[in-house]
């Protein structure tokens, strides 16, 4: 453990991480302000970026994995296990909170589900550089899964309707960003060598993609909600950036997790709510209003949270320092 002086050059650090992402959601809501970034526009990159720029990115990333130097899957696992635990317990809470139906799922979402394919790896990027890249692609990949799995099955029982099994699998097996991981993880584990010249490749769509899509979420936000938010917004961000992490980080420390594992960990528990949260609801005919300012707000104070816990982390010794 790392003595209490240091802190304030780890909060540096740790801002020194936070900032560079973040800054970009921040300029993008400085250009639609202005008028530089319309709708179509974000509609239209967005969409490129989900479909080719990160996929390609998050293949090259996987292929790039040595297995025998992760340490095993526990920290997957430990991803896993502290998302189920998020949902059980935010479940618990809304009903003792006595949340309507409907809200209630739509918080126990947000409560549960992080933005971890975009700022999530944007942080690790900033933080471990390639290596957190490579140490994030996994835990990217079986955590969107299981979103997607949860989610559905959250707001089928608290909005009713009805989606098949096969719907469910087919939808997680189309994701671009899962066929992207799932592709360089063969790659990976077939000891196929990729041309050297991809690892250039996979820093030039970082460089470029990460900040656009930042810049795109910073562009679909709308600010009058830091004024207008209800009960509810603000204890389910609470939930996704304090409660939530909270236990990811109990989970993984008990499963004896530490070093850049438990910082790649942490930055993608601690990530806003998932933008697909909206979509989900949306199309479940639920609240899409309280699902939208739910991310808006998660979103703003992130970078609060994020930097703070961070930065704990690495005092307590338990994170790896930045590179």
């Amino acid at each position: 453990m790392l003595s209490a002086s240091a802190f304030p050059d780890l909060f540096l650090t740790a801002l020194s991480v936070s900032v560079p992402t973040f800054g970009w959601v921040v300029l993008g809501m400085v250009l639609r302000r202005a008028g530089v970034l319309s709708p179509g526009f974000i509609d239209a990159v967005s969409r490129i970026a989900f479909n080719v720029g990160l996929p390609l990115m998050l293949f090259i990333s996987a292929a790039g994995i040595d297995f025998s130097g992760l340490g095993g899957a526990t920290y997957l696992l430990a991803g896993a296990i502290a998302t189920v635990i998020t949902l059980a317990a935010s479940w618990a809470y809304g009903r003792w909170r006595n949340f309507p139906r409907p809200a209630l799922g739509v918080f126990v979402q947000a409560a549960f589900r992080s933005n971890l394919a975009i700022i999530g790896f944007a942080l690790c990027h900033a933080a471990y550089g390639e290596q957190g890249l490579m140490l994030a692609a996994l835990p990217v990949a079986l955590m969107t899964a299981l979103y997607n799995v949860l989610a559905v099955w959250v707001l089928q029982v608290t909005h009713g309707g009805s989606r098949s099994l096969l719907g469910i699998v087919r939808g997680i097996i189309v994701n671009p960003l899962l066929i992207g991981i799932f592709a360089g993880v063969c790659v990976a584990v077939s000891g196929l060598p990729l041309p050297a010249v991809s690892a250039d490749i996979g820093w030039g769509l970082s460089q470029f993609f990460l900040p656009v899509m930042l810049a795109c979420i910073g562009g679909a936000m709308r600010l009058n909600i830091v004024y207008t938010a209800g009960a509810v917004t603000w204890e389910a961000t609470a939930w996704r950036l304090c409660v939530a992490p909270v236990l990811g980080m109990l989970v993984a420390v008990a499963m004896g997790i530490d070093g850049a594992q438990l910082g790649v960990l942490f930055l993608l528990l601690s990530s806003p709510v998932a933008a697909a949260s909206f979509v989900m609801v949306v199309a479940a005919r639920g609240d899409g209003t309280l699902a939208a300012n739910i991310i808006v707000l998660t979103t703003l104070l992130s970078i609060v949270t994020v930097t703070l816990g961070f930065a704990a982390l690495v005092l307590a010794g338990l994170a790896a320092v930045p590179v």
